[in-house]
């Protein structure tokens, strides 16, 4: 997961300075350190405008700052009122999601205002409304949290954001890697790499035949060793053709060779074609690989779900490719599973890489990883092309303790998931709302900050249950 960089915009008013001397914004700096460390602490790395804005030039050089720097999402906190003009060419300019933070630093204001005027501290509230009406104005996107950071959760609440910033940023950059090109007669998550770059802007990269040939021809036998060791120790390996076992290596070196040369952060395989693309062994032990070094992947030349996978690894490591494959009726839950990929970080028991019969193309048997996904709380996410727009569907559910070391029907990548409605309520709704046969799987994930996501995307955002 790479770190989530975000803007710190402290917003002021000159004349404060002029009249009270910088001593009076005291109480208000305090209280914005004491927020800024308490976001660091939820892993947010923080980029601080040079200086308290106050006027329209220190506004433009935050501005200037915060977009050099490529931050995923600028935040802004009123110190005190600021006349809205003199942020708003800057704020207008910023190319990251603006995320408004609406709070003061007295939480009981009647109690400690005592024989004190307390309102100097206390009344960037209205700074917020002035800024937010511009904002809205000139159709400004933002989002904001408001509350006291030491008494409410207004604090995690922004760090959600945040994530949510940092994973539209990496969609937008995603560089995703075809090998073999998309399953012939799949029209339900195909779209052009034309529609992906304008509308979401990934790009698309794909290995030829003669980039086959050459990073195979890079891949040595000791490498093809010292990957056969970390198996071994990694996971449960039991191979009974040892030949097949080295091909399908050699295989997922050359992809791996060359992912890294084209700076790529996903990859999808269509094992149909991979013997027209020249590689000897479908390689499904590094596709498990791929997940569980935090990349994007997706199967059968799925370039749209591989990047939503990759940009989700950008704030949520517990995330892998899945598709629904079967329903239990009389449980109310479905197998998740895929013909061999799956991410080996979230299995409840250590992963099998097996011999695996192969008879889909030319390239012959091969072998394969195999997990179960571990039990909690989780949330299938799936991006669905439709006409002129994308609706990104949450399916919020659990994962079940159960499933059998051997699979529910042999060697499989399995889970149960139990959605958070009956069963045929749920597929309805999921059919309905056109959701494909590929989506991710994330563990743990706020449904905020996915539906907040989904939004800073343009997206039409359907949550299930």
């Amino acid at each position: 997961m790479r770190s989530i960089r975000v803007g710190f915009l402290p917003l002021y008013i000159k004349l404060y300075d002029d009249s009270n001397g910088p001593g009076y914004r005291v109480p208000m700096e305090r209280y914005m350190h004491t927020c800024v460390r308490m976001l660091e602490s939820q892993g947010i790395e923080i980029v601080m405008a040079e200086k308290i804005c106050r006027i329209k030039p220190e506004f433009d050089a935050a501005a200037e700052k915060f977009n050099a720097a490529d931050v995923d999402a600028v935040i802004t906190m009123h110190l005190a009122y600021s006349p809205s003009l003199e942020s708003i060419d800057a704020l207008l300019s910023i190319k990251a999601p603006i995320i408004v933070f609406d709070s003061t630093p007295d939480y009981d204001l009647v109690k400690s205002a005592g024989s004190k005027n307390r309102i100097g501290p206390n009344h960037g509230i209205h700074g917020v409304q002035d800024m937010c009406n511009l904002l809205r104005r000139n159709q400004r996107p933002y989002y904001i949290c408001a509350g006291h950071a030491l008494h409410s959760a207004v604090i995690t609440e922004l760090a959600g954001l945040c994530r949510a910033a940092a994973v539209k940023k990496a969609f937008q950059t995603m560089r995703v890697g075809s090998v073999g090109g998309s399953f012939t007669g799949m029209g339900d998550f195909k779209i052009s790499d034309e529609r992906y770059q304008a509308d979401i802007g990934a790009s698309v990269q794909y290995m030829t035949p003669d980039m086959a040939k050459q990073y195979l021809a890079l891949v040595t036998n000791t490498e093809i060793d010292d990957e056969i060791a970390l198996d071994a120790k990694r996971y449960d390996v039991q191979i009974e053709n040892q030949e097949n076992y080295r091909l399908a290596t050699k295989s997922g070196l050359a992809v791996r060779k060359w992912m890294e040369a084209e700076r790529l952060d996903a990859a999808t395989v269509n094992f149909l074609t991979l013997d027209v693309c020249g590689l000897p062994k479908m390689p499904f032990p590094e596709c498990c690989k791929i997940l569980g070094r935090g990349q994007g992947y997706a199967g059968e030349g799925d370039v749209l779900t591989a990047g939503l996978v990759g940009a989700l690894f950008a704030a949520y490591p517990g995330t892998t490719f899945t598709e629904m494959f079967c329903p239990d009726w009389e449980q109310g839950i479905l197998l998740l599973s895929h013909m061999g990929e799956s991410n080996p970080n979230l299995t409840q028991w250590k992963p099998h890489i097996r011999s695996s019969p192969f008879n889909y193309n030319s390239c012959g048997d091969t072998v394969g990883m195999y997990g179960c996904y571990r039990k909690g709380d989780v949330t299938i996410v799936n991006l669905a092309p439709m006409k002129d727009s994308f609706s990104l569907i949450l399916c919020p559910g659990r994962m079940l303790d159960i499933g059998l070391e051997s699979g529910a029907y042999g060697d499989s990548t399995q889970g149960w998931f139990k959605p958070n409605l009956p069963l045929p309520e749920f597929l309805k709704a999921y059919s309905m709302a056109g959701g494909t046969h590929h989506s991710a799987m994330v563990y743990d994930a706020n449904l905020c900050e996915l539906e907040a996501f989904g939004d800073m995307m343009n997206f039409d955002v359907i949550t299930i249950g």
